[in-house]
C-alpha cells in the first residue's frame, strides 16, 4: 500500500479506498472513460474522496464538518475540508480549500466537485462565497451535493448561482470611465 507524508504523520488510505482510487504524488486519480460526463462509478468515487476530506476538517466551533473532493480535466483530484478558526470570519470552507490546492498547482478548469457533510436528511449545499468561488472557474461544471450516505444531488455552478458575476463583466463596456483618483 502506497502512502504520502503531510508534515507530522504518515497517512495510509484504507484498501477500499485504494481499491476505487489510484494515487499519485500527493494528488490522487480517478480513471474515468466516459469522455464527457462522468460515469456513475466515477461520482461515487469522487463523493468518497469528499467523505474521507471531510474527517480532518478541524472545526472545533461548529462541529460541522465539510469535505469537498475536485476533479480537474485530466482526472487528478483535489480535496479539501473546512478549517475553523477563534476568528470566526478567518475560517476556510471545504471547497475553496480544495479549489485554491489544485489552482497553486496550475490548475484552472474543473469537471467536478463532490461536497459532503454529517448532515443525513439534506444535501450540503455551499455557502454563497464558495459558489461565486467556485464560478470565478466557470459557471458550467457539475456540483455534486452528497450526503453521508452516498446519495447526492447533481447541479451545476450556473444553477447554484443564477445570473452570476464572473471575470468576463470586468471587460463588459461600462457606461462611466471613473479614473483612480486618491
Amino acid at each position: 500500500m502506497q502512502s504520502f507524508s503531510d508534515s507530522n504523520r504518515t497517512l495510509q488510505p484504507s484498501r477500499a479506498t485504494m481499491d476505487k482510487v489510484k494515487f499519485g504524488a500527493e494528488v490522487m486519480h480517478i480513471k474515468d472513460l466516459s469522455g464527457g460526463q462522468l460515469t456513475q462509478d466515477t461520482v461515487k468515487k469522487l463523493i468518497l474522496q469528499s467523505q474521507e476530506a471531510k474527517k480532518q476538517a478541524y472545526c472545533p466551533y461548529s462541529k460541522f464538518r465539510v469535505g469537498a473532493a475536485l476533479l480537474t480535466l485530466d482526472h487528478r483530484v483535489f480535496t479539501g475540508c473546512n478549517v475553523e478558526n477563534a476568528c470566526y470570519n478567518l475560517g476556510l470552507c471545504a471547497e475553496r480549500n480544495a479549489i485554491s490546492k489544485a489552482v497553486s498547482e496550475g490548475y484552472r478548469a474543473f469537471k467536478a466537485i463532490a461536497i459532503t457533510s454529517d448532515l443525513s436528511d439534506h444535501f450540503i449545499s455551499p455557502c454563497g462565497g464558495c459558489r461565486q468561488f467556485m464560478r470565478e472557474f466557470g459557471p458550467n461544471w457539475d456540483v455534486y451535493l452528497s450526503k453521508p450516505d452516498g446519495s447526492y444531488l447533481k447541479m451545476t455552478v450556473d444553477e447554484l448561482l443564477p445570473v452570476s458575476f464572473g471575470p468576463e463583466d470586468l471587460s463588459m463596456s461600462k457606461v462611466f470611465n471613473i479614473p483612480n483618483e486618491f
